[in-house]
Parts: C-alpha cells; sequence; structure tokens
C-alpha cells in the first residue's frame, strides 16, 4: 500500500501546517487543477466506455455502477443523475455501493475491504451478458470492487474501469479500463480530493456522451427529462418551445398531451398528433433531429 502513488507525499505538502489560509487554498487549488488535468490523456478510452455503456442500453440491457468509499460516491452521483437528466429509468441502472444505504450516511472503512457483500449485490443487480458496469476505484484494488467485477464477469457483464493507479487489478480485469494518473494527494492518501475530482469529471464525460449517443441530448438540452417537479416542468416547456418554435402556452399544451414527454410534445407542437409523434420517434431511434426532419 506504501508503494501506490495515491499514498506518496505530494510535493506542495511540505509544510503545509505551518503555511498561511491563503497558501493552503492555493496549494489544494493547484494539486486539483493537477488531478483534471489527467482526464484530457483519457478521452479515447472515455470514448470507448461510452460507446460500452450506450450500447447496452439501447439492446437493452442494464449500466451500473459500483464502488465504495469516496469513489463508490462520485459513481453514485452520475448514476442517480441518469434518471433526471437522461429519462432513463432507475431500474436499468443498478448502483452497487460497498456497505449499502447505511455506509452513505456514515461512512465506514470495514465495508471495502469485505468481498463477501459483493455476492448478495451482484445477485440483487440481476446482472446478465450483455450488460456493463462502471466500477471506480482509486487504488484500482478495492477488495469489494474487485470482487464485484469478478462476479459480474462470470454472468457476461462487460466492465469499465476507472482507476487512478497504473497498471492495478481493476484496469487489468476492464474490458474498457480508464486511467486517470492523479498521482499523490495534498492531503496524503485522501483520494477523495484529486483522484475523486478526475472520477468526478470523467463519470460526467462519459454520461453526456452516452446521452448524446443515445438521443436524449439536442442542442445541449434534455429532451429525455422526467419532469417531476415544478421547476423540470418549467424547464421542459422552455425546452419544447424553443426547439419546436412555438411559444410556452403551445408548449405546455403539447407536453399535456404527451404526458410531459419532451421528445414528442417537441413534434406535436409542430403538428404533429400523439401517436404519430411516438411512431416518428421509434423510426428515428429516439433521435429528436432526425424525426423532426421526417
Amino acid at each position: 500500500m506504501a508503494d501506490r502513488p495515491t499514498e506518496a507525499l505530494h510535493p506542495l505538502s511540505s509544510g503545509l501546517h505551518l503555511a498561511p489560509a491563503q497558501d493552503v487554498l492555493a496549494r489544494a487549488l493547484s494539486a486539483q487543477q493537477a488531478a483534471l488535468a489527467t482526464v484530457e490523456p483519457a478521452l479515447p478510452a472515455l470514448e470507448t466506455a461510452a460507446d460500452l455503456a450506450a450500447r447496452a442500453l439501447q439492446s437493452g440491457g442494464k449500466l451500473a455502477y459500483a464502488g465504495a468509499g469516496s469513489s463508490g460516491l462520485m459513481a453514485l452521483a452520475d448514476c442517480l443523475e441518469l434518471l433526471g437528466t437522461f429519462g432513463i429509468p432507475a431500474d436499468r441502472t443498478p448502483m452497487l455501493f460497498a456497505g449499502g444505504a447505511g455506509a452513505l450516511l456514515k461512512m465506514t472503512g470495514g465495508v471495502e475491504d469485505d468481498p463477501s457483500l459483493a455476492a448478495a449485490d451482484v445477485a440483487r443487480a440481476g446482472l446478465r451478458a450483455g450488460d456493463v458496469m462502471i466500477a471506480v476505484s482509486a487504488s484500482g484494488s478495492t477488495p469489494y470492487t474487485l470482487a464485484v467485477c469478478d462476479l459480474a464477469a462470470q454472468s457476461g457483464v462487460r466492465i469499465i474501469g476507472i482507476a487512478n493507479v497504473p497498471g492495478s487489478p481493476l484496469l487489468q480485469k476492464a474490458d474498457a479500463p480508464v486511467l486517470l494518473d492523479t498521482g499523490a494527494e495534498i492531503v496524503a492518501g485522501s483520494t477523495r480530493l484529486g483522484a475523486a475530482t478526475a472520477q468526478k469529471v470523467a463519470l460526467n464525460l462519459i454520461s453526456v456522451l452516452l446521452g448524446v449517443t443515445l438521443g436524449h441530448v439536442h442542442d445541449g438540452m434534455m429532451v429525455n427529462v422526467v419532469a417531476d417537479n415544478a421547476k423540470l416542468r418549467d424547464r421542459a416547456a422552455r425546452i419544447v418551445a424553443r426547439v419546436a418554435g412555438v411559444d410556452t402556452g403551445v408548449a405546455r399544451v403539447a407536453l399535456n398531451r404527451t404526458n410531459g414527454a419532451v421528445k414528442p410534445a417537441v413534434l406535436v407542437a409542430r403538428g404533429s398528433a400523439p401517436d404519430a409523434a411516438l411512431a416518428r420517434l421509434a423510426q428515428s431511434g429516439g433521435h429528436l433531429s432526425k424525426a423532426m426532419k421526417a
């Protein structure tokens, strides 16, 4: 463990405990910026990962997320947003988090060292051949995360592995390895800092490209959004109005006719009947731009 880059002393950490507050913040920010820079070399790997995830969902499969501790929290944040941002049903995106919901309220390190928890979590997720799992581990050697990957792979699940240590076991196991070589932390071993920052951005990039590939983004707007509160209903109306070229009153009427679904509401606002709008979207593979041209 002492040989892991994430456990090493950062060059900016010397004398950190004696530095003035502004200097501490400046050093910490510099370390975060350096960690963020490690995402750019990983862009080709992230493209491969997003393609793998999109193909799983397009074929009716699941996209699972897995992790423990801080890495698990980064995975969880991305997982939970897929419903609200892209309208991907929650039962298609299960989350496997070491220790379950209880570990979210009180973070305990022991659960990540317990691979026996993995079997129940994998079984509960109902994964099978054709599904994909995004597994995140800063060290790339977290026992829970590796056990989850091994069990899922036995069922034919493809693994996207995101880790911050070169040559780590998770990257070796993964069908689509993503290395974010963030190195030492400004507080040695605290991978909730630079490593987690890079992980969060990498996961954001995967999910954005995933949303675009699935046709859930149109000119940067969430056209597959699930409008389940007042803010999102207002957003949905603005999106329909902007894309369809109508006023928000017409957009709201169209949304009422499509039970709040944005994509068909755009076509309805442009003159289609709801059933015809759904048929055109089905023919276009869910891509609004193609359906509009049709």
